[in-house]
């Protein structure tokens, strides 16, 4: 259920994006302050709480009241999927804490409550929406889920610590597939519906920094080589569950990439508003020469990914 956490991430990010005539109006509030401003750290604890519980809200009554209620309980959903959803548990649970960190940051707050108020905002969100899973009696809460959202905000806070730089980020690309034709109340019948519901067309990355790790080589600061995982044939995630016919279902299988990518935020500017639209669509992989391997099709190559 990693499109709720996705809708939230959106959410958090909406702010960070302006146009360019208004670059020059926002590029002093943007600057991150030298010192605690507590007005500007009560703004961003505010803003957090307030975004977080009209998002819990929102789901509360536009996806939950729909479906009748039921004693808090788990679920074991760690098979479905192909585990792309748990992936994008991960993802979203480090963007969102790492956001959370880079407003705290931008308050002036210490490296702790940065890693506490901010990174922490992450786990925190998405594992009251495994409450809220939890009481539902379509879904129940998932420990995979759970697992997922801490490792998600541990690769963020591990690296903080370790290195006091960002040198893994998991990153997201998406292309539409013909699976969705074929249920397209499951996976999507727009292209909006499709980039959140159809882990068909989802891939996920680790973007890792190769100058971070040689910082006296002459290796670009920005060039990234990005790890991917995706998987394809799924039509539900559970075949049992939702009564399909093993014979109609496509083969599942997993995919395996290799490809090269751009961290944005090593991009070298003096400019606080491009440092934001960087670090904002820093979540994305951008296309690149690829190869892909999985175990039905083996190896192969593309001009560009997505």
């Amino acid at each position: 259920m990693s499109f709720k956490n996705i809708f939230f991430l959106s959410v958090l990010m909406l702010p960070g994006v302006f146009s360019v005539n208004a670059q020059s109006r926002f590029e002093s509030f943007l600057t991150p302050s030298d010192s605690l401003n507590k007005k500007r750290q009560n703004t961003v604890i505010v803003t957090e709480a307030a975004l977080a519980s009209v998002t819990l809200l929102g789901l509360n009554q536009l996806w939950y009241a729909d479906y009748p209620r039921s004693n808090f309980h788990f679920i074991n959903d760690n098979n479905e999927w192909l585990q792309m959803d748990k992936v994008g548990h991960m993802y979203s649970a480090y963007h969102l804490g790492r956001f959370g960190a880079e407003m705290m940051n931008w308050s002036g707050a210490d490296q702790k409550k940065q890693l506490i108020y901010g990174a922490g905002l992450g786990f925190a969100f998405l594992t009251a929406v495994e409450v809220l899973d939890g009481f539902s009696a379509e879904w129940g809460a998932s420990s995979g889920d759970i697992i997922a959202n801490a490792t998600g905000t541990a690769l963020y806070v591990s690296q903080e610590l370790l290195w006091k730089e960002q040198r893994i980020v998991p990153k997201f690309s998406f292309h539409t597939t013909h699976y969705a034709n074929l249920r397209p109340k499951t996976l999507g019948s727009s292209l909006n519906e499709q980039l959140l519901k159809d882990y068909n067309g989802q891939t996920y990355w680790l973007s890792v920094n190769l100058h971070s790790f040689a910082k006296q080589s002459k290796i670009p600061k920005w060039l990234n080589l990005a790890f991917g995982y995706g998987a394809e044939g799924m039509l539900t995630g559970n075949l049992q569950k939702d009564n399909l016919d093993f014979a109609q279902n496509p083969e599942r299988f997993r995919q395996i990439y290799l490809s090269f990518d751009v961290d944005l935020t090593k991009i070298e500017t003096k400019s606080h508003f491009l440092k934001t639209i960087f670090s904002v669509f820093n979540t994305i992989k951008i296309p690149a020469p690829t190869l892909e391997y999985s175990a039905n099709k083996g190896l192969k190559a593309h001009a560009f990914y997505f």
